[in-house]
């Protein structure tokens, strides 16, 4: 005989009530039964743990690389920010110091050339005036520089123009903030000047090129190279004793002279006025008076 579905749900819902109104009790009775036998079998409840974690494990890793990977990600953007940064800032640096680099070497070198001209000290007497190379009119047929020094400087026609090593030259053109200094290589130049250790007389005549040559040497004279070559005093514009060069050759066509001073390194030089044009003072009566 078949039962009627009332019939079923008729049973089913004491059922149902006793299972809520004692459902607090069993699951209270679960859990004292769980603490008793974890108290009576350890391992087996040990077991249980390591099984569930081992299960519970790989689901985790998985889980947790998105989240992992998300996280070095934003490191690494954080970091490769920064490092962008610091390059920008090392740059900078980088820039910053390079052009101290540059003034340090300008300033060195600048040192270094005015240090050059405390090799050849002028007697205190003379007034000297330091000067920059600022122009180089050499050519084929002129050896002369510019200087920005001029007339309201103290510059002055004939004054002597020093390097540290020897002479270079003379003042031959004055303006107010600039002059022309005629270089002794210079085909219209021509120096006084003694050779050697018998002081032997001669003229350095310029020629346009590295090594100027000697004129006028008496008869008889014995040069040879390596010989000092220094101002003799006479003409009334270079004192004597100025360094010159040295003799390099000497041969049928001629004595040649190598300057003492370095024109790929002439940066400054040392003007100098001896004022020996007046040291005579003008003709009186024929006859000239020297200045006590």
């Amino acid at each position: 005989m078949k039962q009627r579905p009332g019939t079923v749900v008729r049973l089913a819902t004491p059922l149902k009530a006793w299972a809520q109104r004692f459902a607090v009790f069993l699951l209270i009775g679960a859990t004292f039964f769980l603490m008793l036998l974890g108290k009576v079998d350890t391992v087996v409840v040990e077991r249980a743990r390591i099984a569930v974690l081992d299960a519970v494990a790989p689901i985790l890793n998985v889980a947790s690389r998105p989240v992992a990977s998300i996280n070095q990600a934003f490191d690494e953007a954080q970091q490769l920010a920064s490092l962008r940064a610091q390059n920008l800032a090392l740059q900078e640096e980088v820039r910053r110091l390079a052009g101290w680099y540059q003034e340090a070497q300008r300033l060195s070198d600048e040192n270094r050339s005015l240090r050059g001209l405390l090799n050849l000290v002028p007697d205190p007497q003379y007034r000297t005036i330091g000067a920059r190379v600022v122009g180089d009119q050499g050519g084929t047929y002129v050896r002369s520089v510019l200087v920005a020094a001029g007339s309201r400087d103290g510059i002055r026609k004939n004054q002597a123009a020093l390097t540290g090593a020897g002479l270079a030259g003379r003042v031959v053109e004055v303006g107010w903030r600039a002059g022309r200094i005629l270089l002794i290589t210079d085909i219209n130049s021509r120096i006084p000047v003694m050779v050697g250790q018998a002081r032997d007389r001669a003229v350095l005549a310029g020629n346009n090129s590295e090594h100027p040559e000697l004129l006028y040497l008496a008869p008889g004279t014995s040069i040879s190279p390596g010989d000092r070559v220094v101002t003799s005093g006479h003409g009334g514009i270079f004192p004597a004793g100025l360094p010159v060069g040295i003799v390099v050759a000497v041969s049928d066509q001629g004595v040649r002279v190598r300057p003492f001073a370095d024109w790929s390194h002439m940066e400054f030089l040392q003007l100098v006025d001896y004022e020996l044009p007046h040291l005579l003072q003008p003709l009186t009566n024929g006859a000239a008076v020297v200045n006590p």
